[in-house]
């Protein structure tokens, strides 16, 4: 309800109308805008135009949405990792994932140079997984640093194995981009199939799981991204051997 974009466009007055909000939500739902003047020191002028901001017409409709906001937030609901395991391998592990990691594998084997680009909770993994790879005899290195320089002797013979769960984070999508120009082979591991960073990739590796959000966290399982990465170094390492 309260975007980042929102919040920084609050003047003053407005900002401090916003903090007693989010600390008195279930008291705001059922106040009448003259008590809401009261309680902030603020004028009824200063709450509409707070309201025009949020895109609501009115008081009226303000409290609507605010309401509505406060139900979904009770609404959410934390699954156990037993479901989110199960469930990732009771979708993917069924179908073709095995001979995707496979094939990736076999493309990184034959890489001079391998790429792990990430940003938020995947940018931690591509750190796991660059480290792991790295363990395993495939040196790696990875990128979570929006500026961080990329040479171009660097993308000689390269593999780029980008990791996010929606599959469309800005970031990411430039800096494929970039990369794909530059001519490295990109691998994706992302939540499904459809997203733009799966449709760039040469191979891409989705999991499935159900999306998670808590407040304004995305809180997806990451465990088959972990598995995911886990099996292609094993894999890089026999066709090394």
């Amino acid at each position: 309800m309260f975007s980042h974009d929102i919040i920084a466009s609050f003047n003053e007055l407005e900002t401090s109308l916003y903090n007693y909000i989010i600390q008195n939500s279930e008291k705001v739902a059922y106040m009448r805008i003259r008590e809401l003047a009261d309680e902030t020191h603020v004028s009824t002028a200063t709450i509409l135009r707070f309201c025009r901001k949020l895109n609501c017409e009115g008081f009226s409709e303000f409290k609507v949405k605010l309401k509505m906001h406060l139900e979904e937030n009770k609404k959410t609901i934390i699954k156990s990792s037993q479901h989110s395991v199960v469930e990732f391998f009771e979708r993917t592990l069924k179908g073709d994932i095995e001979e995707k990691i496979r094939k990736a594998a076999s493309l990184v084997a034959k890489a001079d140079n391998v790429i792990f680009i990430g940003i938020g909770s995947s940018g931690i993994l591509a750190e796991y997984g660059a480290r792991y790879f790295s363990s395993l005899g495939k040196f790696s290195m990875y990128i979570k640093d929006p500026h961080f320089p990329i040479h171009s002797k660097l993308m000689f013979n390269s593999v780029t194995i980008a990791l996010s769960v929606s599959g469309e984070n800005n970031f990411t999508v430039t800096h494929l981009h970039q990369l794909k120009q530059e001519g490295s082979k990109i691998i994706s591991i992302t939540n499904n199939k459809l997203s733009t960073i799966a449709k760039i990739s040469d191979i891409n590796i989705p999991y499935y799981v159900t999306e998670e959000f808590f407040e304004e966290a995305n809180i997806t399982t990451q465990v088959p991204v972990v598995y995911i990465l886990e099996s292609m170094a094993r894999e890089i390492y026999k066709l090394n051997q």
